[in-house]
């Protein structure tokens, strides 16, 4: 039997796919549970409409995003930061940090999606890579001067 799940449902699937499921299975757990609902003729139609639209959307969030990585290729953000000896930090540049440089220079990019190598606790030259789309990732430079 085909159902289109309602909600994301633990070792079957997550919320919108179509999946074949036993009668029983749908009958006495997902159906009563509104976890799916079953995939009629009408249902079905609505859901290649649904999933068509995603699609398509999902395309024109992926070109914005490869777009927007090919204008921050070019940055180099600097951070100008109180060091002791050795060149070692007081604290550290966060992605935090990095997003606020970044939302200075007009990206707008959350925090979360800011990928570090490692912490940055050091002066010198760093990379991040910034998660844009699923796949599309831009790389960008960071500068840690000692402030002076």
């Amino acid at each position: 039997m085909q159902v289109i799940l309602q909600q994301d449902v633990p070792n079957l699937g997550k919320k919108g796919e179509l999946k074949d499921v036993a009668p029983g299975y749908a009958r006495n757990h997902l159906l009563p549970r509104n976890l799916a609902v079953e995939a009629t003729p009408q249902r079905l139609k609505d859901w290649v409409k649904h999933q068509d639209k995603l699609e398509t959307e999902s395309r024109r969030q992926e070109e914005h995003a490869r777009a927007l990585a090919g204008k921050m290729a070019d940055i180099k953000l600097t951070f100008k930061m109180p060091a002791g000896e050795g060149g070692r930090l007081f604290g550290s540049v966060t992605p935090a940090d990095i997003a606020g440089k970044l939302k200075e220079a007009g990206f707008e990019v959350e925090k979360k999606k800011i990928e570090l190598e490692e912490p940055i606790k050091s002066l010198g030259l760093f990379n991040a890579a910034i998660r844009l789309h699923p796949g599309v990732k831009a790389d960008i430079r960071l500068a840690v001067e000692k402030e002076d």
